[in-house]
């Protein structure tokens, strides 16, 4: 029997008002995919970090008693950091950055279920691609429907047209946004060329993660994810390993209200500021 290599694992989920069904979702999913990645690799203990931005103390662990025991035969250890309030999505994920002393850290967002390889799949492929420091699954929603997680870098037009505008108006413009969303990738292999990735699931190399001091803490809530893909990009390839697999339920900033809407913009100037403005060409 060929022996197993030794890997070391940390996850974080930053919630807010997140319901109890949505997070224990969530955390079996998570149990799953860990006992998988315990039957490839020798793993010491992972710490799962909860990180709750809400301002009421409601959130306790409590909720996850009917998986104590699954969690303490896989070695999984839920941690939760509450009552700092609401300081913002890359803030709150870059609390326990100091903490961890793993090799690869999994960032996620609380509405995303697990497939059972996935884990075990990205942490195969980034020890066999050393040159790739973080790895974006394939992902649906809960009705199957395809979602992009990868992106290409933005102009202010396609966002506008993304957002804003009518359905009719986006057709004329199916070409230029299925570009952006990198729907060209192919399904049964992975690619080494991406430009940006979701933060709603990022599994990075921990020590690069740390050479960027993670998330800007300027952004507030959008962008942060493709700030730092931006920067984590400099690091290494940001791979699309389609063999991770996740059901996601998140929606865009443009059908949650205007203040979603100005939380947007002003991260998106930030975002062009840093980085660069293009307004037609991507």
């Amino acid at each position: 029997m060929q022996e197993k290599s030794n890997i070391s694992l940390s996850i974080a989920v930053v919630c807010y008002h997140s319901t109890s069904e949505e997070l224990y979702q969530l955390f079996e999913s998570v149990l799953s995919s860990v006992e998988c990645l315990r039957e490839k690799f020798d793993c010491e203990t992972i710490p799962f970090y909860l990180i709750d931005n809400s301002e009421t103390d409601e959130l306790n662990l409590d909720m996850f008693s009917s998986l104590g025991d699954e969690a303490t035969r896989l070695n999984l250890e839920p941690r939760l950091l509450k009552g700092h309030g609401n300081i913002g999505y890359g803030r709150a994920h870059n609390l326990p950055l100091s903490k961890i002393e793993s090799e690869y850290h999994l960032i996620l967002n609380p509405d995303i279920v697990l497939d059972t390889n996935c884990i075990a799949s990205g942490v195969t492929f980034l020890k066999e691609t050393p040159d790739a420091v973080l790895a974006t699954p394939q992902a649906s929603d809960h009705n199957g429907d395809k979602q992009y997680l990868c992106k290409r870098y933005p102009s202010v037009l396609t966002f506008l047209l993304r957002g804003f505008f009518p359905k009719f108006i986006k057709n004329l413009f199916s070409t230029r946004l299925s570009n952006y969303e990198m729907q060209d990738l192919d399904e049964q292999q992975a690619n080494k060329d991406i430009p940006i990735a979701s933060g709603c699931f990022m599994l990075c190399r921990t020590e690069s993660l740390k050479n960027i001091e993670g998330f800007d803490e300027n952004y507030f809530l959008y962008f942060e994810d493709f700030d730092l893909s931006m920067r984590i990009g400099r690091q290494g390839k940001i791979a699309y390993v389609p063999c991770m697999k996740i059901i996601h339920s998140g929606g865009h900033a443009a059908k949650k209200g205007l203040g979603h809407i100005k939380m947007f913009v002003r991260s998106g100037i930030r975002f062009f500021n840093t980085h660069g403005w293009r307004w037609i060409k991507q």
